[in-house]
């Protein structure tokens, strides 16, 4: 293994020091509760909304906090759900008149923290909501979740509830919203390599030279199948097919294209996938009026990619072009 660390054990809670330390004007970092918070949350004009999950995703989660986005992130280790303490600290520390937001990916150890967390939380009379994403329609079930699994589609649910939380929405609103934008987000992805958390020291999992996991899960979970290497046209095809055909998107449809990078893809590839998926959708008469083509969900320094299609209409276009300052500009 080949990396930036000192004392694995030490990974995540450097990370978050750092994150802070390079915005210390807008980020506040907890280390008791591996916390990035706002520095002016919570806002009792407004609904607080937190996510936590592992680390290892970055940008996802603790990268995704500021204004117009989250409020509060506060991770597990490296690919391992915060402990139900943490979300009951950070839930106590951002709560706001007008209540509190959850934002949960369909992840058993999440949801088990989460649910112990909030239940804390609503004992001392704090008034809390919960999202449930699951957009990857890749496998119902992994090694990690009951239905399917929440991935680089989050981000979407994120970016409209982040917005209309600054516009004052009501925590019943919010979650109306978060559902409805989940209802319409489809994901999938794929690895070309494994990727290797560092208090392991080795890949997660192993892939042969000319192999290729289709839907592979972020923490590694085994996809639909394995096979042998494709071309990038081939690949970013079947991803597209299994999303266009799941909600599924029609002729006439407006639609964000979203190509996520994995954490050790080049950006370079990415676009190759991404002139090969607008060429398909517009084909089908499917019209790509917004894009994103980057890392926002990653696996540590998997090579792979993910397609996410959000079918559009007018208050999510006006959503998502509300501001946004996060410590990665990914919006």
């Amino acid at each position: 293994m080949k990396k930036f660390v000192n004392d694995p054990k030490q990974f995540v809670p450097e990370m978050l020091k750092g994150i802070a330390l390079a915005n210390p004007d807008t980020l506040k970092y907890v280390p008791e509760y591996n916390l990035i918070m706002r520095t002016d949350a919570p806002n009792d004009d407004k609904v607080s909304i937190i996510q936590g999950s592992g680390s290892g995703h970055e940008p996802a989660h603790v990268m995704a906090v500021g204004r117009g986005m989250l409020d509060a992130a506060c991770p597990g280790d490296v690919f391992a759900a915060p402990p139900s303490d943490y979300v009951y600290e950070t839930t106590k520390l951002l709560a706001s008149k007008k209540g509190v937001l959850h934002i949960i990916n369909n992840y058993t150890g999440d949801r088990m923290a989460f649910d112990m967390g909030r239940e804390l939380a609503e004992a001392e009379d704090i008034t809390i909501a919960t999202i449930l994403v699951d957009d990857d329609v890749a496998v119902k079930d992994s090694l990690y979740t009951v239905g399917r699994r929440g991935v680089a589609g989050n981000f979407f649910v994120i970016k409209a509830v982040g917005a209309a939380s600054e516009e004052g929405a009501s925590l019943e609103d919010l979650v109306a919203l978060g559902n409805r934008v989940n209802s319409v987000t489809r994901t999938m992805g794929m690895a070309l390599t494994s990727c290797t958390p560092p208090a392991k020291g080795s890949p997660l999992f192993e892939l042969g030279d000319d192999e290729m996991e289709m839907g592979v899960g972020i923490h590694g979970e085994p996809g639909r199948r394995r096979e042998k290497l494709a071309s990038a046209n081939d690949i970013v095809d079947e991803l597209l097919d299994a999303c266009v055909t799941d909600l599924p998107y029609s002729s006439g449809d407006e639609v964000a294209l979203m190509i996520n990078g994995l954490g050790g893809t080049p950006i370079s590839e990415l676009y190759i996938l991404y002139g090969r998926a607008a060429e398909q959708l517009a084909s089908q008469g499917i019209k790509v009026t917004r894009s994103y083509v980057g890392e926002y969900c990653t696996s540590l320094d998997m090579a792979g990619a993910s397609v996410s299609l959000v079918k559009l209409d007018d208050e999510l276009n006006r959503l998502f072009d509300a501001p946004a300052e996060v410590a990665v500009r990914i919006f």
